[in-house]
């Protein structure tokens, strides 16, 4: 592991009460991943987008206004 390289353990209730039902999902906010990562939030997208591919077609969607 890197020296800037951590292990942060995050209890499973903080994540369960993060996971919200979502057009039959379960999903967790950008927000609330990147709050968990103590990262921004525009960061935290950056890499995902940068990073498509480690990733499954579904694991990601744009929410509309209305939700």
């Amino acid at each position: 592991m890197s020296q800037d390289a951590r292990v942060v353990f995050v209890p499973a209730e903080l994540i369960a009460e993060r996971i919200f039902i979502m057009r039959g999902q379960k999903v967790i906010l950008d927000s609330d991943l990147a709050a968990l990562y103590e990262v921004p939030t525009k960061q935290f997208n950056q890499a995902v987008k940068r990073n498509l591919a480690k990733f499954p077609a579904d694991f990601m969607f744009a929410l509309t206004p209305a939700e």
